[in-house]
């Protein structure tokens, strides 16, 4: 047993990686006798006469299909035109008796549950179906706010034009919705007067498409669906595509009914990714719409492929042996590669350290060998990797979104640390002993891994910890160049890339505060079970504890250089530059501000049009941006900046329509805390003076306070 070690010693690297029994020799010749002996008559697979005489069955069978589902589909739509036209024309008669005109409403509802809503634009009369509303759980009032926001369709139906339209995605529900000219005759207004044109008269109504999308029921091979004028999804099988009302006018059998001026035809045609389809189209008699149905040919000709391996059973005798020959040599590769293929996704995945490496047998001398012992090779170099930088940067580089030069990059860069640490670690000194070191890390590690759960929720990457700092970023891993900035400012190609930019800055921004109020309601908690866990072995010799923790974070957004940094025996992948250290001075101002998060300028200028509501946006901010809004209180205190003049800090109050489960809804265990709700979010703090009180932060004296003090920076007066 010493001696095969000791031979295996002598053994060159190169010679014992090399292949002495290659897998693709033995393959070859395996195969090889397999189709000379058992395949080589086997020429032609299907015949040409079956397979024509499928396919024409098949396209008789796809028009049948396609003119039966437009045919049921006309007679449905049909029907609800003509039945919201009598319900208008019953209105009109009703004059302006309310009374009556509710009986009739009811009345036609009832009997018409399909129709969900009908509107009629000239008089701004709304009837809904309150029955469909409830079963979905609608309000009836967004009926109303669909049509408004569909003006367009409006001025066209107004033109002559009836317009079809998927409503699916406004209301989360299969609605359709019809926009057409009312037709003379008293249907136009139905509140029992008339306009002077009454050609100009708008009829509006929703249609639900449960039932009439069971006509669309896909089959095991043929697929229908309904399409409008534009090719935009009307009805699917497939609800995904009918509630994000999917663009199908890429699709070539949609094209060829937009281009054909037939009303039915069908063609065959080929995807993008080479599938063949067979496709039929029948325009309906309105609205320029069309059903269409498709059937995929490899599905057609599966019987014609099952005969075909029928014919090949005649060679079974001759391939009995062959497989025998191939099953028992597939085993001694099967298993390797299996795990080999676990080993890959693992590292792909980023745990380098799989347990799987210990099922890798050192008896392979063929590729499967060589392949092990690469994987182990690609296991060590990315272990060395890990410890140069962080597993956010290692996985960054392993998917190539990131390289090994230097960049400059706008970023918003956080630093926060534990204010009275010292204090801290002394009471664990005091408390401990020569155990305290390893009580203080214990504390430390599970106040960074809440602390770093929030930064890497948020899309950050830890920087580094420095005791019991923190520094992160947000917006290093972007793969951006910035050699837009040398084009002209007036190109189009300028504006475009500075938008992208922008957004990305802006979203990098904003992600961090988001990180910091998360970090708030995260440290609450911790202080709240800290208590606890301190009272529970508060009898107990040496008695565990953790202390109540306050923390101070600072966040700047700015340009910093970013890439590896650092000696060939030690690198890191860091940023650098003033941004980084004026988020670093912004850090300590929080203990003379009296806050636990402060903001620079700089990022208050990225975020205040959009999130804050100040004087630059007349104190609005759109209803897109609510999710995101931000509360900040401007520091009373001015303070120099080289190059920038007079600054100011904002203290970060609250991000009240933050959705604290949402957030950490990645923790399975997570649990809402009724106490620490009061962090953040609709019941959290409205000022700084609030949040003060909540964290128990003293108001700060702005008269004693010297931000451009010398001395760290900064300076309380008599301290």
């Amino acid at each position: 047993m010493d001696s095969n070690k000791v031979k295996e010693k002598k053994i060159p690297k190169n010679k014992a990686d090399k292949v002495r029994h290659p897998i693709g020799i033995k393959l070859i010749a395996i195969i090889s006798t397999i189709v000379l002996i058992a395949l080589g008559g086997v020429t032609y697979a299907v015949s040409y006469f079956v397979t024509a005489d499928v396919r024409n069955n098949a396209e008789e069978n796809n028009l049948t299909i396609n003119s039966r589902t437009a045919a049921d589909t006309e007679n449905r739509i049909t029907s609800a035109l003509s039945s919201v036209a009598m319900f208008i024309d019953l209105l009109n008669t009703a004059g302006s008796n309310q009374t009556e005109i509710m009986a009739l409403e009811n009345l036609y509802f009832d009997r018409n549950k399909s129709v969900a809503a009908v509107y009629l634009p000239d008089s701004g009369r709304l009837f809904t179906n309150t029955a469909f509303f409830i079963s979905q759980e609608l309000e009836p009032d967004s009926a109303l706010n669909y049509f408004l926001q569909e003006e367009a369709l409006i001025e066209k139906a107004s033109n002559g034009y009836m317009e079809l339209h998927n409503a699916s995605p406004f209301f989360n529900a299969p609605v359709l919705s019809f926009f057409y000219p009312a037709t003379s005759g008293g249907a136009a207004l139905a509140d029992g007067s008339a306009p002077e044109n009454s050609g100009n008269s708008v009829v509006a109504f929703l249609f639900s498409a449960e039932d009439l999308s069971n006509s669309f029921a896909s089959g095991s091979v043929n697929q229908s669906f309904f399409v409008n004028k534009d090719g935009t999804i009307l009805l699917h099988s497939d609800s995904s595509l009918m509630m994000q009302a999917a663009d199908e006018s890429s699709n070539p059998i949609v094209k060829a009914m937009q281009e054909s001026a037939a009303n039915n035809s069908q063609i065959t045609y080929n995807t993008k990714n080479g599938t063949e389809y067979i496709g039929a189209f029948r325009k309906l008699s309105f609205g320029d719409c069309a059903v269409i149905t498709t059937a995929q040919t490899s599905i057609i000709l599966e019987g014609v492929k099952r005969t075909t391996r029928r014919n090949l059973y005649i060679s079974a005798i001759i391939l009995s042996l062959s497989i025998l020959i191939i099953y028992f040599f597939s085993k001694s590769l099967s298993r390797p590669l299996k795990v080999l293929t676990a080993i890959v996704n693992e590292i792909n995945q980023g745990n380098f350290n799989t347990e799987l490496f210990s099922e890798i047998k050192k008896t392979h001398r063929d590729e499967i060998g060589v392949l092990a012992n690469s994987t182990k090779h690609e296991r060590e170099i990315l272990n060395t990797f890990t410890k140069l930088t962080n597993k956010g940067v290692t996985q960054a580089i392993i998917k190539k979104e990131i390289d090994f030069e230097p960049h400059l990059k706008d970023i918003t860069i956080f630093f926060s640390d534990i204010r009275g640490f010292t204090a801290i670690s002394d009471g664990f000194k005091n408390r401990f002993g020569e155990k305290s070191a390893g009580e203080i890390i214990s504390f430390l590690n599970d106040y960074m891994s809440r602390m770093v759960s929030c930064i890497t929720r948020t899309g950050g990457t830890v920087d580094k910890f420095e005791g019991d700092a923190i520094m992160a970023a947000w917006g290093v891993l972007r793969n951006e160049s910035l050699d837009w900035e040398q084009l002209p400012p007036d190109s189009a190609e300028y504006k475009k890339a500075k938008k992208h930019h922008d957004a990305y800055v802006k979203r990098d921004a904003l992600a961090a505060i988001t990180c910091c109020m998360a970090m708030r309601y995260s440290l609450m908690l911790y202080n709240k079970e800290a208590e606890a866990f301190t009272k529970a072995h508060e009898k107990e010799p040496l008695a565990k504890y953790k202390p109540h923790i306050r923390i101070g974070a600072g966040l700047n957004s700015g340009r910093a250089t970013v890439g590896f940094m650092g000696s060939f025996d030690k690198m890191e992948y860091t940023s650098i530059g003033d941004a980084v250290n004026f988020a670093s001075r912004t850090e300590a101002s929080n203990k003379p501000c009296g806050t636990d998060t402060l903001i620079t300028q700089d990022t208050y200028d990225i975020l205040k049009y959009d999130f804050i509501k100040c004087k630059e946006n007349n104190f609005t901010i759109k209803p897109e941006n609510k999710p995101c809004e931000l509360i900040v209180e401007q520091i009373p205190v001015d303070f120099e900046v080289k190059g920038k003049g007079k600054q100011h800090f904002f203290g970060v109050v609250n991000m009240p329509a933050f959705d604290i489960e949402k957030f950490f809804s990645f923790d399975k265990d997570f649990k809402l805390d009724k106490d620490c709700e009061r962090a953040i979010g609709p019941k959290g703090p409205k000022t700084l003076s609030e949040m003060r009180k909540l964290l128990g932060i003293a108001e700060p004296d702005f008269g004693k306070v010297n931000l451009d003090a010398e001395e760290n920076k900064i300076q309380v007066a008599g301290s």
